[in-house]
């Protein structure tokens, strides 16, 4: 009988390294794999909505979930999106009901953007309305601003619907191909295109430094109370107090009687200027009114408009600037519609007293002009015509 060769204790040390290395290698190869396991989240962008516990028409509830909440994908199905909150509740949401990670930055990229950016003015939202990331209806929206929030306007930009009824039914009048072996119809006058709709929006910012785009008739813009009546038909684009006055018979605290800078524009969206009004609002010690110190129109006039104070030799004054374009050198964000100056000068002006003067560095002449209303022409001829 052959005898068999004891293990030696070097033999068993070796294989206890093996094993170990074995093992510590399967740990290691577990752990990457943990750690290229990615973690998606998704945001709540409805106003608010119910975790149910499985996709089917009856369900439990789980948990309610508002705008703006995170949540954790765990499984995707069909429309529908398995997630758990940070409280660990755990259930299915619509995926329509939430935006992804990419559209989350393109809002947080837009916040970072625009966080220094002086507002343009101030405005109140009348009922909920929903910030998106591009001027558009159908562009992704996110933060819900409740009704009677105040936002801070930034930037203006014009973007054309998509289509409109109109166009739907200019579309369906078109003349139809005749069917095989039937006399085709009598040809049908092409009809025109019907005339393009614009939108205005409002690139805004909330009290909590949410940015976005909100639709500009959705939103009103904050006039004092003392000028409103002053618009004159015009859209108020912004108002603010640029000086201060004292008229002993007012009922203001210490009698400081505020004095505005106004901006207005035609009462209609797709301007190709963001103004094209100027007005100071000064204040009458003798007849305790108000009165247009200042009226500069019709220019092309853009934002940001600027308040500040002047140093003259009778001492600091209130001042403001603005922007209008070199010539007709405007230029058009293809993203956003926002029209800008190609090549932009700043105009600028001092209030001393009641009276408004040119100051700063461009004193050359101010364009003005005036817009040809859609049909003017038109009905010149006609007149000409009938003479």
């Amino acid at each position: 009988m052959q005898h068999l060769r004891p293990i030696s204790s070097f033999t068993i040390r070796s294989l206890q390294v093996l094993l170990s290395l074995a093992l510590c290698l399967c740990v290691l190869a577990g752990c990457a794999r943990f750690r290229n396991k990615k973690t998606e989240t998704v945001w709540v962008s409805t106003k608010q909505t119910s975790l149910r516990d499985r996709v089917a028409a009856v369900a439990n509830r789980t948990a309610q979930v508002t705008n703006g909440q995170p949540l954790t994908v765990l499984e995707h199905g069909k429309r529908f999106l398995r997630v758990q909150t940070a409280n660990n509740e755990i259930g299915w949401i619509e995926e329509h009901g939430v935006i992804n990670a990419k559209t989350h930055a393109a809002f947080e990229q837009l916040a970072t953007d625009h966080k220094n950016d002086s507002p343009a003015g101030t405005a109140s939202i009348g009922d909920d309305l929903y910030m998106h990331v591009t001027p558009g209806v159908n562009a992704e929206r996110f933060y819900l601003l409740p009704a009677k929030s105040k936002v801070q306007l930034l930037i203006r930009a014009s973007v054309a619907k998509s289509a409109t009824p109109t166009q739907a039914l200019a579309a369906l009048a078109q003349p139809k191909a005749a069917a095989p072996g039937k006399t085709p119809a009598a040809p049908v006058p092409p009809t025109p295109p019907p005339p393009i709709v614009y939108q205005d929006w409002w690139l805004a910012r909330d009290d909590q430094g949410h940015t976005g785009w909100v639709l500009g008739n959705r939103v009103d813009v904050d006039v004092p109370r003392e000028i409103s009546e002053y618009g004159e038909g015009q859209r108020f684009i912004g108002a603010w107090t640029i000086a201060t006055v004292e008229d002993l018979k007012s009922d203001l605290p210490d009698h400081q009687v505020p004095e505005y800078l106004a901006l207005m524009a035609p009462p209609r969206a797709g301007l190709p200027f963001d103004f094209d009004q100027i007005r100071v609002f000064t204040w009458n010690r003798a007849h305790h009114r108000y009165e247009t110190g200042f009226r500069l129109h019709p220019i092309q006039g853009f934002l940001p408009v600027k308040i500040f104070t002047e140093d003259t030799p009778g001492g600091k004054v209130p001042a403001f600037s603005f922007l209008i374009p070199s010539g007709a050198n405007v230029v058009t964000d293809a993203k956003t519609g926002a029209i800008r100056p190609a090549t932009p000068r700043t105009i600028e002006f001092e209030l001393i007293d009641t009276r408004v003067k040119r100051a700063g560095a461009d004193t050359g002449p101010i364009p003005t002009f005036h817009e040809e209303p859609p049909g003017n022409k038109a009905d010149a001829a006609k007149k000409k015509k009938r003479k």
